[in-house]
């Protein structure tokens, strides 16, 4: 004798069980990730933090070295990367080099990820 399963099967769902959001673009999400890894590091947002607050509105690169206790080449090579992320602005005059906050580049990237 054959024992006959008579149970009912459910169909095979073809939804998903949550909404899924949108995918960003390859390039979208490439720029954005230049952004946030570029704020990675406690040593850069303490820059950004520097130059967004000074008083002028930009800042020596002479003057960022003291206040987190690097060398000017390491804090060099840390403003590149905030420049290469869109977040800075770089201006040279003579031998030493000026940033100053780019307008929205930091806000723009938060908005692409939570909108």
């Amino acid at each position: 004798m054959n024992a006959v399963d008579h149970t009912a099967q459910a169909a095979p769902s073809t939804s998903s069980c949550c909404a899924s959001g949108e995918v960003l673009d390859d390039d979208v999400a490439r720029d954005l990730a230049r952004v946030f890894k570029a704020m990675g590091d406690p040593t850069r947002v303490k820059l950004m933090s520097m130059i967004v607050g000074s008083g002028t509105g930009e800042m020596c690169v002479c003057d960022l070295t003291g206040p987190v206790g690097l060398s000017q080449p390491t804090v060099s090579h840390h403003m590149k990367l905030l420049v290469e992320a869109g977040l800075v602005a770089r201006e040279q005059r003579g031998r030493w080099a000026y940033y100053r906050p780019t307008t929205g580049v930091l806000a723009e990237a938060v908005k692409a990820i939570i909108s």
